[in-house]
């Protein structure tokens, strides 16, 4: 009788697979894959479709690299702490500045763009709002959820995402059944593809960042390696596979020529769903694309705030108690929602420069982490990213050209196709 007991308690006590997947899924597919289609125009779909391949791979890895050396520490070690014992004062300052800086403008462009998607729904129902209100009602919300627990980011984020496949393959179903394949892969406008995808490499790069939620999900499951692992796996291929179909959209039916117009008038999220509703034949299936587009930013800014919330609570010693939460929710929704009143059209270029941090905590450092930890516990039992040094060495490349192609594309050296 107690061991039945005890074996039920154990499975009412397991945590959901989908549950964590969807963290990742919910954090990695938001406001950044609207960005897609825009900085893609150039290159067009097949080398769109292998970037995003290459940057997924590189994405991941880079994930896994962060949890092998995360499971070292107690479940609730964030990157202070990991970059602190593993990579010493330097690194624990300049990962410390690139992840706040990262998730905090990243909360901002959120709490833009979902202001934005939220004014831009009202209005069809005759509602006008200030952008800057529309902000921090949409903040407001969502930064109640974050919050109450991990336990509710993680139900509401898989209400969310369930949501987004729906609302997107309703939206979207039409489209993708009456496209042509030469829209497709022989486009209008100039012969010249491949060049334009070194500038496109950050915003790709930005379409993949779930890196801060890697502690929340040791954290959550506990030294679940296998668990954490394939959630990881799931979460981004979910997310890589939403991306493919929203490309054959996008490209599907809007042509390369009218990209140029789309980028003419600062290639938002607005621009875009609006060009793409004129290709949608009822105001119905209309109205649930900007509904995807709000289930999209609003789980997104689920996910990103839950990494920053942690790592800030690991930052500053705050406990778990309600106290504790509401210093590390104070620290983590003010400044970014004090910036979305005061600027409230500025998602675009926060993407932009997110992705240019990001290439230090989202990508180099979690491999040297990797790479060290090996060094300090070379017998360790405890899960290995297979691979070697080769990929860890490719894994630092990639973060590092990503990083100078941003540069190089906002000094006008790369081509940007406009």
């Amino acid at each position: 009788m107690t061991n039945h007991m005890n074996a039920a308690k154990s499975r009412s006590n397991k945590k959901s697979l989908l549950g964590g997947a969807m963290i990742i899924a919910g954090t990695t597919v938001g406001a950044g894959m609207f960005s897609l289609p825009v900085v893609g125009a150039g290159m067009w779909f097949s080398y769109s479709m292998l970037m995003l391949v290459g940057i997924w791979f590189c994405m991941l890895m880079s994930g896994l690299f962060l949890l092998e050396a995360n499971l070292h520490f107690e479940p609730g070690a964030s990157f202070d702490t990991l970059t602190r014992d593993t990579l010493g004062q330097f690194w624990r300052i300049v990962n410390g500045l690139s992840i706040a800086f990262v998730l905090y403008i990243l909360t901002y462009a959120y709490i833009s763009g979902g202001g934005s998607i939220v004014n831009h729904s009202l209005q069809g129902f005759g509602i006008t709002l200030p952008q800057s209100v529309a902000g921090f009602a949409f903040a407001f919300v969502l930064a109640l959820i974050v919050l109450i627990s991990t336990k509710a980011v993680d139900r509401i984020t898989t209400i969310m995402l369930g949501g987004m496949v729906i609302t997107f393959f309703l939206a979207t179903g039409n489209l993708l059944m009456e496209i042509e394949p030469t829209s497709l892969f022989s486009p209008d406008g100039e012969s010249r593809y491949l060049p334009y995808m070194l500038a496109a490499l950050p915003f790709g790069l930005a379409s993949f960042g779930y890196h801060g939620n890697v502690p929340s999900l040791v954290k959550y499951y506990g030294k679940d390696a296998s668990t954490i692992v394939k959630a990881l796996v799931l979460g981004t291929s979910v997310a890589l596979v939403i991306y493919a179909c929203w490309l054959v959209v996008t490209m599907g039916n809007i042509s390369r020529s009218m990209f140029s117009d789309i980028i003419a008038q600062g290639g938002n999220m607005g621009v875009l769903v609006g060009a793409l509703s004129e290709s949608i034949a009822s105001e119905n299936l209309s109205r649930v694309l900007t509904l995807f587009a709000n289930l999209a930013v609003a789980s997104s800014f689920l996910g990103v705030t839950l990494g920053l919330f942690d790592y800030l609570a690991d930052l500053f010693d705050f406990d778990d108690s309600r106290i504790g939460r509401l210093k590390t929710a104070a620290i983590t929704f003010i400044p970014p929602t004090l910036l979305g009143l005061l600027f409230p059209n500025g998602f675009l270029i926060a993407i932009g420069f997110a992705a240019l941090a990001a290439t230090i905590w989202a990508v180099i450092v979690p491999a040297l982490l990797a790479y060290k930890t090996r060094q300090l516990y070379p017998n360790s039992n405890s899960f290995r990213v297979p691979g070697g040094n080769v990929l860890i060495f490719v894994v630092v490349l990639f973060g590092a050209i990503t990083a100078i192609c941003h540069l190089l594309a906002m000094a006008d050296i790369l081509p940007v196709y406009r």
